[in-house]
């Protein structure tokens, strides 16, 4: 492997340039990637590991057609979207064509950060309204703008909630305000964000969006109840405000039934405005806002032109049309479905076998592991969830832990991810939840023989991850206790994409 620096060297250097607040993976013990191909990645020693988190190389990493595509682009051609080129056109129409029919304007960006920043525009200067409600949870990008309305984002840091944004429930049924067992949790969780219209109406304020991923990703893989989007919009819209589908994370296939997630329960559902961004480019950046004409057009009569240096320019556009075409020609769409449903059926099989368990959910190749210490509470089990990604990524298998409790494993890899490599993820978890489940039982035992405090013992490299979030954790959960009898003085880091 070409490589300019040892790994130390790397890492001294980066912790010398680039800002501290940028983390790395397993920043304990990083992994160094010098290339990567399909679902794999490789590090400097040339050892293989199986990506399961990476939606951004949605068609898989480094896809001959989409290098070729871009390759090709750059060498003819690469300029500002003010000068008339087919490529942004024919994209647009191509991406329209997978969308419902009043969804066909288009706005490119570079980021989704951005996209859901423009979103927030075109929803303000739609009728003049201001107010933006978002999920608990919820992330939307980096952005002054999106910090604003992301709780993942703000909850954690020293920024207060702006009196303009609102904080609905995230409709969790697993662990939320209404769970499986509640009749209609899609009202109830519908309900809640007309309480927050009502609320706001009352004290002279105007609601100009609900913003949401139609499938919640940092909030710990949270699909919504059938009908609760529609609801949702009917109240939104009722109030003069527009729905936003986040779709950065989930969209282009990845639910395998649907191109779209928002689809997934009602395919005559429609927002008001659709981003994207990640999978579009397949590493390369790239995303888009696609919006109804008339909302369009209220944008457009603020007299203020839209112009964006980079968005859809030639190499950009070829290259998103490289990544329908693969999207289209490998069946990715479907694979995305069999797949899914073939690794949903091996993990509730491994849902049955061991406790700590608690809940797989997910749709095609979007699926999460919800992570308990006791099944009656659904305590969340942080730091486990810490040792297993660290024990996977030895088994060169790479997962992430997120949502509000850090105790979700995530699993949303390239769609070009095979029966295979799910088999193969699969027995590897297998197997570290067995060795991890035997020694908190025999440690359990231990401890209540001697009446003394358990102490399961950690990585290393998990304990450093955990010190970094301990203030923030022990103010969301004050007593760490698991059936009054062990405390974890550790808490995990959030490692998200």
């Amino acid at each position: 492997m070409c490589e300019l620096y040892s790994k130390q060297e790397t890492l001294a250097l980066r912790r010398k340039h680039i800002g501290p607040s940028c983390k790395v993976f397993f920043a304990s013990d990083p992994i160094k990637i010098v290339r990567a191909q399909r679902q794999y990645m490789f590090d400097e020693n040339g050892d293989q590991y199986l990506d399961c988190i990476n939606n951004v190389a949605h068609v898989g990493h480094c896809h001959p057609e989409v290098v070729k595509a871009a390759q090709k682009q750059m060498e003819l051609l690469n300029t500002n979207s003010r000068f008339l080129h087919d490529n942004i056109v024919e994209y647009a129409k191509r991406l329209s064509a997978t969308l419902p029919d009043r969804l066909s304007v288009c706005y490119f960006t570079n980021s989704g950060s951005e996209a859901n920043d423009l979103a927030l525009r075109l929803a303000r200067q739609f009728r003049g309204h201001q107010d933006v409600i978002t999920l608990d949870h919820a992330y939307h990008g980096h952005l002054s703008s999106l910090i604003e309305i992301s709780p993942y984002k703000f909850q954690k840091g020293k920024d207060v909630k702006k009196e303009f944004v609102h904080v609905a429930p995230a409709p969790d049924t697993y662990r939320g305000k209404y769970r499986e067992d509640h009749a209609d949790p899609a009202s109830a969780y519908a309900d809640e964000v007309k309480k927050i219209i009502d609320e706001a109406h009352n004290s002279g304020r105007k609601i100009a969006a609900f913003i949401a991923e139609s499938m919640q990703s940092c909030g710990g893989q949270i699909i919504p109840p059938a009908g609760y989007f529609q609801k949702v919009a009917e109240y939104v819209r009722g109030a003069g405000g527009v729905f936003i589908a986040d779709e950065v994370q989930v969209g282009f296939g990845r639910v395998g039934k649907h191109f779209w997630s928002f689809q997934m329960f009602d395919e005559d559902f429609v927002p008001d405005i659709v981003t994207m961004g990640k999978p579009m480019g397949n590493g390369h950046p790239m995303a888009c806002v696609v919006t109804t004409r008339e909302i369009a057009e209220a944008f457009s009569a603020s007299g203020m032109e839209y112009f964006n240096t980079y968005g859809g320019n030639p190499v950009s556009s070829a290259v998103g049309l490289a990544v329908l075409d693969v999207i289209k020609n490998e069946d990715l769409q479907g694979n995305a479905a069999r797949v899914g449903n073939y690794l949903t059926e091996l993990l509730n099989k491994q849902k049955t076998k061991h406790t700590l368990i608690g809940d797989i959910r997910g749709v095609g190749l979007f699926i999460g592991i919800d992570l308990v210490k006791d099944h009656q509470q659904r305590t969340p089990a942080t730091a486990e969830a810490q040792h297993i990604i660290y024990k996977m990524k030895e088994k060169r298998v790479l997962l992430s832990a997120d949502g509000p409790h850090r105790n979700v494993l995530k699993i949303k890899p390239p769609m070009c991810f095979t029966e295979e490599d799910a088999k193969f993820m699969v027995e590897q978890l297998d197997g570290i939840l067995t060795g991890l489940e035997e020694a908190i039982g025999a440690e359990t035992e231990s401890m209540i023989s001697k009446n003394t405090p358990c102490r399961t013992k950690m990585p290393k490299e998990a304990q450093s991850e955990m010190l970094r979030d301990s203030g923030l954790e022990s103010r969301e959960n004050p007593s760490r206790k698991r059936n009054g009898l062990c405390t974890d003085s550790l808490l995990s880091k959030r490692l998200r994409t």
